[in-house]
């Protein structure tokens, strides 16, 4: 072992010992252990029960492409060396800065390496090849619970749903009707098998809409939803769009059209993942406004978190 791969080694060993007492007392089998700690090794490592997904952050290395396979391999030894796993239940991908929301949605191969994985007593369904993400955000499985614990009896709507994590949490929590609008036809197929293979799909209550989400909410009836999720893209410029969105700059006309489709007293959960990103409050018309990034914010993500997370209130 290089002397490189040795502190490798020895921090990995370190944030696991810490990360994995956490997780095992909490009883979490999903949960990031490694984000860019070490400047020489940029990568995320993330626990999915008994496999591991790592995703190294795309950078200028220098390296010639046999010696970038070999640091990757040995990479690959050392991480399954500290976490205990075979070295074929760990899954590594470039993560490439992409221009836009497509980004997200291109597909990496074909290989459909799927896993079911359970989460707070449901269970989601993972892919570990085929996309840029597994289909489980991980850092906000605190606000998933918030939100099953708010939406009984309630209409809810989920916006740039993705594979409708949120949507299940909702539907659990015995919301009157769940809506998840994604642009994506995947992704809305995963979002109905994740709530199917939880046998809580009803095809009266439960709608999956394929739409550009900005185009659909300007035909969305007012006063129609008691709680909204909406995580949008930082920046898309997708051709299935009719417009190039920017969180920073179109969050205000975003949220003052989530508030109209409130009902009173409604709530909308909100968040991005800009780290610049600064919320206007007095151009909200909301009646509260609450930045609730730091009591989102699970353990394993302390530190390492760029997102933000407001909840508002009509």
């Amino acid at each position: 072992m290089t002397e490189k791969q040795q502190m490798f080694h020895n921090r990995l060993t370190k944030v696991y010992r810490h990360t994995g007492k956490l997780a095992r007392k909490q009883n979490i089998a999903c949960y990031r252990i490694y984000d860019h700690d070490l400047p020489e090794f940029p990568l995320a490592v993330d626990i999915y029960e008994d496999v591991v997904h790592v995703a190294e952050y795309k950078r200028k290395h220098g390296m010639e492409d046999d010696e970038h396979e070999a640091w990757l391999a040995a990479c690959r030894t050392t991480i399954a060396a500290v976490l205990e796993v075979p070295e074929a239940n760990i899954y590594i991908k470039v993560r490439q800065r992409k221009a836009g929301r497509q980004g997200q949605y291109e597909k990496l191969g074909e290989e459909r390496t799927e896993k079911i994985v359970s989460e707070q007593g449901l269970s989601f369904i993972i892919n570990l090849t085929d996309y840029l993400d597994t289909g489980l955000f991980t850092d906000h499985r605190i606000t998933r619970d918030m939100v099953r614990s708010q939406c009984a009896n309630k209409k809810v709507l989920n916006l740039f749903c993705y594979t409708g994590s949120f949507s299940v949490y909702a539907a659990a929590g015995g919301a009157a009707s769940v809506t998840s609008v994604d642009m994506s036809k995947t992704y809305l197929n995963w979002a109905r098998r994740n709530m199917q293979y939880n046998k809580l799909y009803d095809p009266d209550i439960h709608q999956y809409i394929q739409d550009d989400v900005i185009a659909w909410l300007n035909g969305a009836a007012s006063g129609s939803y008691d709680l909204i999720i909406c995580d949008p893209p930082t920046f898309s410029n997708s051709k299935r769009m009719n417009d190039i969105f920017d969180v920073q700059r179109d969050h205000v006309p975003l949220l003052k059209q989530l508030l109209r489709l409130c009902t009173p007293g409604g709530r909308i959960y909100f968040s991005n993942n800009y780290r610049g990103f600064v919320l206007d409050r007095d151009a909200i018309p909301a009646t509260e406004v609450k930045d609730i990034t730091a009591a989102t914010t699970p353990f394993d993500y302390k530190g390492k978190l760029h997102r933000q997370c407001f909840l508002l209130e009509k």
